[in-house]
């Protein structure tokens, strides 16, 4: 049995559960989410508990029992308490600022970028040089944080740009004056 597969999923209070043929409706205070499950595996509701099976031991099974288990229980947690990452900016000059529903980001070029945010997204900038990027939806949330960072990726070698708070860049030694 797949391991992650099989554990329950709790309904926290303030969360509704809805299955529809073989689409699951998560609705909280962080919003409402849908998921369609693949048509082999079986999802049941009991109180305030989420399980789900699947048919047969077969390796396509195996890993679309642990995976709908996943998307359901970060749907349950997206809705109830909701996912942050969090991005820094180093080097001179760079800056993030808010305005309205957008972000603008100078990060060294000859123009501001600017950024609309998503539905479903809230974009925060409590200091100059941080973002944070909050939404239910976890995918939807790490994609726009891979968003923003792309827009400049940490330099190798000056440790220049946007990065993830908890990433570490490694900074390379640069050329030295070598002699013939």
């Amino acid at each position: 049995m797949s391991r992650i597969g099989r554990m329950p999923i709790a309904i926290p209070a303030g969360v509704e559960v809805k299955l529809d043929g073989q689409t699951v409706t998560v609705n909280g205070k962080g919003g409402t989410l849908a998921c369609a499950v693949h048509p082999d595996m079986t999802v049941k509701i009991d109180g305030a508990v989420i399980t789900v099976e699947r048919p047969s031991d077969e390796k396509k099974h195996k890993a679309l029992h642990g995976l709908t288990r996943s998307l359901i229980n970060n749907m349950v947690h997206g809705v109830s308490e909701g996912f942050s990452k969090s991005l820094d900016i180093n080097g001179v000059g760079y800056k993030a600022q808010k305005s309205g529903n957008k972000i603008i980001l100078n990060l060294g070029y000859s123009h501001p970028i600017e950024m609309v945010e998503p539905a479903g997204i809230t974009i925060e900038v409590p200091a100059q040089n941080k973002i944070l990027v909050k939404g239910a939806d976890k995918q939807l949330v790490g994609e726009t944080a891979a968003k923003i960072r792309s827009f400049r990726l940490p330099d190798a070698y000056k440790g220049k740009g946007i990065r993830y708070t908890n990433e570490v860049v490694r900074i390379k030694e640069g050329k030295t004056g070598a002699k013939k």
